[in-house]
């Protein structure tokens, strides 16, 4: 798949004093995103830790162009941007739903590592699924 949908509902919670969504929960939403973006590769992460490989942050950003408020329901879009022998980054963007305005861009670089968290080869697998996923575009 070339990208991925992940669908959120701003919970009340969620926002600041102005009624904003407070501007750290996009990271949330963004694992959440790439959590979900696996599941529909047919490899939940949890998988993937059985497998004793995790994919700690190293580098994240987003850009914050407008606003999402309580009850709005946003969409995260998610692709692989790319991917090198041990590392897979992330691009992510937040649309509000009902109008389709792009609200936040952002990224997260990840690292494949082992159970002693040394550096790995990405998984022949894992590879595999993105890439034939993406040249797919299902």
């Amino acid at each position: 798949m070339e990208t991925f949908d992940f669908e959120y509902r701003v919970r009340y919670g969620d926002t600041d004093k102005m009624g904003i969504s407070y501007y750290a929960n996009y990271f949330v939403w963004f694992e959440a995103a790439r959590t979900e973006y696996f599941r529909a590769l047919g490899l939940p992460y949890t998988e993937c830790e059985k497998r004793g490989y995790y994919l700690p942050v190293v580098e994240t950003q987003a850009k914050y162009m407008h606003p999402s408020t309580y009850d709005d329901l946003v969409v995260v879009r998610t692709s692989v941007s790319e991917m090198t022998k041990a590392k897979m980054r992330f691009e992510y963007q937040v649309f509000n739903k009902a109008s389709g305005r792009l609200l936040v861009t952002g990224f997260s670089l990840h690292v494949f590592v082992d159970t002693s968290m040394r550096p790995v080869r990405i998984p022949e697998d894992v590879e595999s699924l993105v890439t034939v996923h993406k040249l797919l575009g299902a």
